[in-house]
């Protein structure tokens, strides 16, 4: 019976071990996003201010805050980690206030309180980060669906680019902003299935080769969507507000990214009715705070401009 009893404990215990591996993933993931977010929202900031007068070191912070970003959607669900990124306009508002000395007035207040409350609730309610093997990343990335969807992508980004841009891309901020948007489609997928290859493509083991194609293929979509998204936005920010901007692109970016990473890594089936409903409006409830937020930068600027020509 002894032994009996010490079987059944070591097999409970086996079986929380993958429970407790993933909650701690999970919150490895969620303190990571907030640091990266600190970390973009305080360089901000500091460049503002002209303590980062030097591109390059304003760079360099930038990326140390995607880099985190990058571990954060490896350790936790994208359909958390992208919405926290609106942690970042909210410690660059505060920080802003208290550094710049800009003024933040009840709709900007508002705004940093909704963006903290759709934030707690995406974190109580988040779905549990299921470990993918290669073999199952193969065959989600040539799921029909999948496929379908990228392919859609891709060609609303060729038209875009091509034929739209030209013509409207400096009179209507929508379509920059949903160009850039559309590049998160490749951007967090691929950064997910790099951190899935890595210890295999890099690790030489019996089927490394394979994985090592594939490896190099998602670095290269990773690196040339990245690469888009600094260029179109910067164009974009020669032409429009950069507060308006990053509100409306935080939205849309953030929607592009959860229904990519839905569709192929099918990280909201474990979700309840319930869940599923409280998160869909905890992430309205954050793209709202930052749209307020924004908002109330942008006036207060608008203010400081009119002071300036007086």
């Amino acid at each position: 019976q002894l032994a009996e009893a010490n079987a059944a404990e070591q097999a409970s215990q086996m079986e929380m071990d993958p429970e407790l591996e993933a909650r701690a993933s999970l919150t490895a993931g969620i303190v990571t996003a907030v640091v990266s977010s600190f970390i973009n929202g305080l360089t901000f900031v500091l460049q503002k201010k002209g303590i980062l007068r030097s591109r390059h070191r304003g760079m360099s912070q930038m990326i140390i805050g995607q880099i985190g970003n990058f571990f954060a959607y490896n350790m936790a669900p994208a359909v958390i980690v992208t919405p926290l990124g609106a942690l970042g306009v909210l410690f660059g508002a505060v920080l802003a206030s208290w550094i710049l000395e800009e003024r933040l007035n009840i709709v900007g207040k508002l705004g940093c309180v909704l963006c903290c409350c759709g934030s707690v609730l995406l974190i109580v309610h988040a779905p549990k980060a299921e470990a993918t093997s290669i073999l199952e990343l193969e065959e989600r990335l040539l799921d029909p669906v999948f496929a379908t969807y990228l392919l859609f992508v891709l060609l609303l980004l060729l038209t875009l680019i091509v034929w739209v841009a030209p013509a409207h891309g400096h009179t209507n901020i929508m379509v920059y902003i949903t160009i850039c948007s559309l590049f998160g489609n490749f951007t967090v997928p691929s950064s997910k299935g790099l951190g899935l290859l890595a210890p295999e493509a890099l690790g030489g083991g019996s089927s490394s080769s394979r994985a090592l194609t594939l490896f190099l293929f998602l670095l290269m979509i990773l690196t040339v969507s990245v690469l888009s998204q600094f260029f179109f936005i910067n164009k974009a920010l020669q032409h429009f507000s950069s507060n308006i901007f990053e509100a409306i692109y935080y939205v849309m970016f953030t929607s592009c990214v959860i229904l990519s990473s839905a569709l192929l890594f099918k990280e909201c089936t474990t979700l309840t009715v319930s869940d599923g409903l409280t998160m869909l409006c905890a992430l309205t409830t954050v793209c709202v705070g930052v749209v307020l937020l924004r908002i109330s930068q942008e006036v207060w600027k608008e203010k400081e401009d009119q002071k300036k020509t007086e």
